[in-house]
């Protein structure tokens, strides 16, 4: 007889200690395992953990195995194992009806369950009586699936089960958009069933993905029809969530140890390696302890201050918990399995060894890890005084199959039986590797024969697109169409891929079928989508981001090969590539291109080196899922519609009216037939003008006219610069209103000329000689101070707006200059801002309507002597488009889109169809202004719209649509359907269409940014597109020195990409200049096109973090030593800067900043994290007359995402965005305050505001006392000195625009007074004399 081993006595040491706490629990008949001894549910994630360390203990039988026996063992644990997980499989393919309903529906009442009955495998409770939702249970699922499948288990068995996983990769593929109960099946802690986006779900979901793409589930025995399928899309999206998400768990948990599960074993789903170390030790430091580690802070969970009796926390009740949370010995598992991964002895002995000291011996002397650990009642307040002080008791399951499985697991690959690599055949623990450096291919070619020789005088050489033959090239859609065969099973009523979204990485790779190699065209460049396809310009520079977004997502063996085809609209007039395109293949074929290798080539010189995927399940005899090459050419002919629609109405000429952009007359008309042309364009001539809706700043145009005065009164010199490229006129300071009569409207863009600034009404019996004598876009300049300060406070009566198209004023409709100190009347009109205390209404969210802005039910009444006879016969005459479009917006108005015209004697042909058309022929000519707005009257929506939002709301940004205040402005916290997100933004932005549509391009040009560069958003919780168009509105309007609404025309003239530049150099807060933009067709709306400033940016939020920093650092002698170590006095804010005397005379500088800064949201870094500390020491913060209660720091700890939203929304309160940030300020100072130490305890409920307002009567005093430029408006050295409300440098909330204009540093900066109104509010002058010189100098 063979003697036994030392390791096969020690291994058989194992299998005693796995069947007593594992497999004599096992069911005989399902072989699920159940949660505990007496209980009979079986949880998912419990099953699948429990069953690890029967698998590693098998590999080992199967690696060390001495005698038969051993080799018995090795099997039969095998057998276990394999036994398990069809027990699970066979529960899951009883729901296949809910996978189904999931795939579409992704709600927590479609779910998958997460618990069984142990012995039958049926459902335990119902569908809304458990948090099923929990994708890491399910991905868990897949991961192991996959791990044990590749270490030769054979697990699945027939093609319909094969179809079941493939489906269930469906189900989970999407979980960086769907929040659900998490590892802990508890969502939001306090466990009001409320489900959160998780980054361990998330994490998981993408290892599920990653470990199961291209797997045969058969094994070695498999073919074509086994193997899975994964979107390499889908996982990059995942990707990106989860590393923005990190270290975070989710909104209510700041920090969870279950993410050592995504970081190491098993997940391995983060390949940043730094990322992994940040969320490594935030764990360890905030979270471990001498038992184990806590789940998250403030776990209630079998805590002895926990209400057994019910299953939610109250909200203020979550602070008990602090620093009782149970110690979970799971964790210390993890950390012993992470530390072998990583080969980190150090730490592998140092948990061992401490796991080793808590285990506990059962009856039979089996030594086993507990559950947790928790403090008894009897210690609770000596732990509260002293963390980690006292000794805890072992609690919960007495052998948790979670725990002591992965505690086998490490113990076996610590003493050497099985090898990180036999638990991970698919080398999952490499993913922190570094990648070789990516070479991106491009095959460029052409739609016909004529552009290959166009692009051959460019010396470019290009094929045509048959001349690649055998390779066929096909739209993204038709990969999609191949895809959605994926998964079909009729038999268990499965539909297989319902996602008809193919990004860049899938387009990328060259795929077989039958023989026959196919190569997609990216999605971007289908020119059947929507019209932003159609600039070449926006086409280009997301090609250029496409690229860099290989460079980091690509995890594909072989090349990316990027298919390029240049089409007719890539073309100019001239016959020539447009510059965009041409300076990118320029760049292409020098080999780099935004610091991504890339070759240029013949597609046959790709064929080698390309990522190529076989297309295999649609190669099989599966009923619904074969497909022939006849099917896609029957396809293609289905989705390729013509070009656009047959057209009705008279071809273009001109775009404008004669008089303005005309092309050349070969024979000049007579007086008569200019007087018919001029009646006919004149009926409803500008209708499309009235429906945009953009309100116009008054108060932003005002306060820089009012600052730019009392330069000129002071003999200073507005620093403000502007770019030398514009060829604008300067900035609008007096308005004559347009004529009264209807044939004097001069077009769109100068009846839009806004009055809204500073009107002067009795200059209408002057207007005509004015038009008359005026060059259209002559602007004037008034230099009589008098008349400007007269002019500021003019009024539009309501009766007004109508007026200018009715006919001439009456004089009971002229009104007189309202006097300095009377509030001013609002302007009527639907959703107005309702004016401040102050008698103000000023700031972005205060805007009011463009004094030419109507609804269309009221467009009937102003043109209710219209023929429409008369309109019909003149749109079959005009030839200019704008003219065209005039008309037919008034017919959908009047008689709706599907009112059949009959023009030209045939039916059918209804005003829908000539908005089609219209729609074809603007996008033809690059008229965008009336893209857009037939794209919003057709209801066109952006195809990957819900994903744009998408890609913001998952990186834990809020986005509302529409303009403030509710509930006009809807706001958005969840991913929707795209039907659901077009009808918000319908209801928000009402009849504008242009809006509408405009607001679906800024949410696709955030989510570029996001995607690409995510610092542009940093400490911006929420994204309000309606606040960002205005600014982009009074941003353009600053620039080319226009009236605002003028500027709105602009705005929507411009091209997609110049829209989306516009937008990227307000967000990352870059100047920029305009130029006008010369097109090579007369044909060509104007538009204008912007350019870099010098300057490289503005201050703002940064500026000031960086200087409440340097007062932060000054509380210490040292880094890292503690803020009381030397105390800073109050009198010590000295903001140290080298070049103050750059900004510190730039008039309306600041006051432009902070108005950026409000209405982004932007907040400086660790802001929330310092009003946390604030509100600790308070009982409450009054922001503008709404309350944050200290309750909330009872509810939340200092660096969770809910509290930061928590005060992002009483922010958002405040309409006027410079005030919000003079709130922001004002708490910043507070914080210094807190963080060095003044004052223990800061009293009652602050007003925020009060301090603010205090802040500003200091200011005014030392401005008076010194003739400062406040003196002009709001103080003076008279002891009797009254001030006007509303004030008359336009200052709003009663605080003097001279003050919202200050530098935060300074001697006379708002920061220095601020401090004074803080000391003189808390009564600390000990810390700060009443009378101290606050010296904010910049030295």
């Amino acid at each position: 007889m063979r003697s036994r081993s030392n390791s096969g006595v020690r291994l058989d040491y194992y299998y005693r200690h796995v069947t007593k706490i594992i497999l004599d629990f096992q069911s005989p008949t399902t072989g699920l395992l159940p949660a505990s001894k007496n209980q009979t549910h079986a949880w998912v994630r419990d099953n699948v953990y429990g069953i690890i360390g029967v698998w590693g203990l098998a590999l080992a039988y199967r690696k060390q195995a001495d005698l038969d026996e051993d080799k018995a063992k090795a099997y039969e644990l095998e057998q276990r194992v394999v036994k398990l997980m069809r027990g699970l499989l066979m529960c899951m393919m009883k729901q296949a009806p809910k996978l189904e309903a999931f795939k579409k529906s992704q709600t927590k009442g479609n779910c998958l369950h997460a618990k069984y009955d142990m012995f039958t495998g049926d459902t335990v409770v119902g569908d809304n009586d458990w948090g099923h939702l929990q994708i890491d249970a399910t991905s868990l699922y897949i991961i192991m699936l996959a791990q044990m499948t590749a270490s030769g288990l054979q697990i699945i068995f027939t093609i319909d089960e094969v179809d079941f996983i493939q489906n269930l990769v469906f189900y989970i593929e999407n979980a960086y958009r769907i929040p659900d109960y998490g590892i802990w099946e508890r969502g939001d802690k306090c466990n009001h069933g409320l489900p959160e986006l998780n980054a361990s779900s998330i994490g998981m979901a993408k290892a599920a993905l990653e470990a199961i793409n291209e797997l045969d589930l058969f094994g070695a025995r498999g073919g074509a029809a086994s193997v899975i399928h994964c979107k390499s899309d889908k996982i990059a999206q995942c990707a990106a969530i989860l590393h923005s998400m990190l270290p975070r768990e989710s909104t209510s948990k700041e920090i969870d140890a279950g993410l050592l599960g995504i970081i190491s074993f098993p997940g391995f789903a983060c390949d940043d390696e730094s990322l992994c170390s940040i969320t490594r030790t935030q764990i360890i430091d905030k979270l471990q302890g001498r038992y184990g580690c806590c789940r998250f802070l403030r776990d209630g969970y079998k805590t002895v201050k926990e209400d057994p009796t019910r299953l939610y926390y109250e909200p203020a009740e979550l602070k008990v918990f602090e620093n009782i949370e149970c110690e979970w010995p799971l964790f210390w598992c993890y950390l012993i399995l992470d530390g072998i991964f990583r080969g980190n002895k150090e730490q592998v002995d140092e948990y061992s060894e401490a796991l080793d000291e808590i285990m506990v011996r059962l009856d039979d002397g089996t030594r086993v890890v507990p559950e947790f650990y928790y403090v008894p009642a009897d210690k609770v307040d000596l732990e509260y005084k002293n963390p980690h002080s006292q000794d805890r008791l072992p609690g919960g399951k007495t052998q948790p199959m979670w725990t002591n499985s992965l505690h086998i697991l490490s113990s076996l690959l610590r003493e050497g039986f099985i090898a990180p690599g036999e638990v991970d055949p698919l080398n999952r623990r490499i993913a922190t590797e570094p990648k070789p450096d990516l070479v991106v291919q491009v095959c460029l070619l052409a739609e016909d024969v004529e552009i290959v020789h166009r692009m051959a005088e460019h010396g470019i050489e290009v094929e045509h697109i048959s001349a690649v033959e055998p390779i066929r090239v096909y739209h993204a859609r038709v990969l999609s169409y191949l895809n959605s065969r994926l998964g079909v099973n009729d038999k268990m009523g499965l539909s297989g891929n319902v996602s008809s979204d193919h990004g860049l990485l899938s387009t990328s790779k060259l795929y077989t079928l039958h023989g026959h190699t196919m190569a997609f065209v990216p999605q971007f460049l289908d020119q059947h989508q929507f019209y932003l396809a159609l600039d070449n310009d926006l086409l280009a520079d997301i090609c250029k981001s496409d690229l860099a977004y290989l460079r980091y997502n690509w995890r594909e063996l072989g090349r990316p090969t990027i298919t390029v085809t240049i089409t007719s609209n890539m073309i100019d007039h001239g016959g020539f590539l447009q510059p965009a395109m041409l300076n990118v293949i320029n760049k292409m074929k020098n080999g780099y291109i935004n610091g991504v290798q890339v070759t240029l080539g013949k597609m046959s010189e790709f064929i080698n080196t390309s990522c190529i995927k076989k297309l295999s399940f649609l190669e099989t005899t599966t009923a619904g899922q074969r497909v022939d090459i006849s099917d896609i050419t029957s396809y293609l002919h289905s989705i390729l519609s013509p070009a656009g629609p047959k057209s009705f109405l008279p071809a273009v000429k001109q775009v404008f009216s004669e008089e303005s952009f005309s092309l050349p007359a070969t024979e000049a008309p007579s007086k008569i037939e200019k007087e018919q042309k001029r009646k006919r364009r004149s009926s409803v001539h500008g209708i499309i003008s009235r429906t945009r809706s953009i309100d116009v700043d008054n108060l932003s145009q005002e306060s820089h006219v009012a600052i730019e005065k009392q330069n000129v009164a002071t003999g200073r010199r507005s620093k403000t610069e502007f770019s030398p490229a514009t060829t604008m006129p300067p900035i609008v300071e007096k308005h004559l209103p347009r004529t009264s009569t209807p044939n004097l409207l001069e077009g769109v863009s100068r009846f839009k000329r806004s009055a809204s600034l500073m009107t002067f009404i009795q200059a209408v019996e002057e207007s005509k000689e004015y038009l008359a004598k005026t060059p259209p876009r002559a602007i004037l300049r008034t230099t009589d101070p008098a008349e400007e300060n007269a002019a500021a406070q003019v009024i539009i009566p309501s009766e007004r707006r109508r007026s200018w198209t009715e006919g001439p004023l009456s004089p009971r409709h002229e009104k007189k200059p309202t006097p300095l100190g009377v509030p001013q009347r609002k302007i009527s009109g639907s959703f107005h801002l309702l004016t401040d205390m102050a008698g103000s209404s000023g700031g972005i969210a205060s805007m009011t309507k463009t004094p030419s802005w109507v609804e269309d039910k009221e467009l009937i009444g102003m043109y209710k002597d219209v023929e429409i006879e008369d309109l019909l016969k003149q749109l079959t005459e005009v030839t200019s488009l704008r003219d065209q479009a005039d008309i037919v917006h008034y017919l959908y108005a009047v008689k709706g889109l599907e009112w059949d015209t009959k023009i030209g004697g045939k039916t059918g042909v209804t005003v829908k169809y000539l908005i089609e058309e219209l729609y074809y022929k603007s996008a033809q000519f690059k008229v965008w202004s009336l893209v857009r707005h037939t794209a919003g009257i057709l209801g066109k929506q952006v195809e990957q719209l819900a994903h744009a939002l998408t890609d913001l709301l998952v990186r834990q940004k809020q986005v509302s649509v529409g303009l403030p205040p509710e509930p006009r402005e809807k706001t958005i916290t969840a991913p929707l359907p795209p039907r659901e997100i077009t009808k918000i933004i319908r209801e928000a932005c009402g009849d504008d269409k242009s809006s509408a549509v405009l607001t679906q391009e800024i949410l696709v040009y955030l989510a570029m940014f996001i995607r690409t560069e995510p610092k542009l958003f940093h400490e911006m919780l929420r994204l309000r597109v309606g606040l960002i168009i205005q600014v982009m509105t009074t941003e353009l309007a600053r620039t080319i020195n226009c009236p605002a609404g003028e500027a709105y025309e602009h705005l929507m003239t411009l091209s997609p990409y110049e829209l989306k530049d516009l937008l990227y150099h307000i967000l990352s807060s870059k100047e920029f200049g305009v130029s006008p933009t010369s097109n090579a067709s007369a044909l060509m709306e104007r538009q204008l096109s912007i350019v870099s400033h010098r300057k490289s940016k503005v201050f703002g939020v940064d500026e000031l973090q960086q200087q409440v920093s340097g007062l932060s650092s000054r509380g210490s002698s040292k880094p890292g030593s503690r803020a009381t170590s030397r105390r800073m006095t109050l009198s010590e804010v000295i903001l140290d800067d080298e070049n103050a005397d750059d900004y510190e005379d730039r008039a309306g500088q600041w006051l432009r900043r902070r108005r950026l800064d409000g209405a982004l949201n932007r907040a400086p870094s660790d802001f929330y994290t310092k009003v946390w500390k604030v509100l600790e020491r308070c009982q409450g913060l009054s922001i503008d007359g709404h309350l944050l209660s200290q309750n909330l720091t009872r509810e939340m700890t200092p660096h969770e995402f809910k509290f930061a939203l928590r005060v992002e929304s009483v922010l958002n309160l405040i309409p006027q965005p410079e005030y919000r940030q003079l709130m922001v300020e004002a708490l910043m100072v507070l914080s210094l305050v807190v963080e060095n130490d003044w004052l223990k305890n800061l009293g009652g409920t602050i007003r925020v505001d009060r301090l603010v307002i205090d802040a500003n009567e200091i200011f005014l005093v030392d401005q008076g006392l010194c003739e400062g430029d406040a003196t002009l408006c709001c103080t003076s050295k008279e002891p009797n000195f009254y001030r006007p409300y509303p004030l008359r440098c336009g200052g709003i909330a009663g605080v003097c625009l001279h003050f919202y204009d200050s530098a935060p540093s300074g001697r006379y900066g708002t920061m220095g007074y601020l401090a004074k109104s803080v000391a003189q509010t808390l009564n600390f002058y000990n810390e700060f004399q009443k009378d101290a010189e606050v010296d904010c100098r910049v030295s």
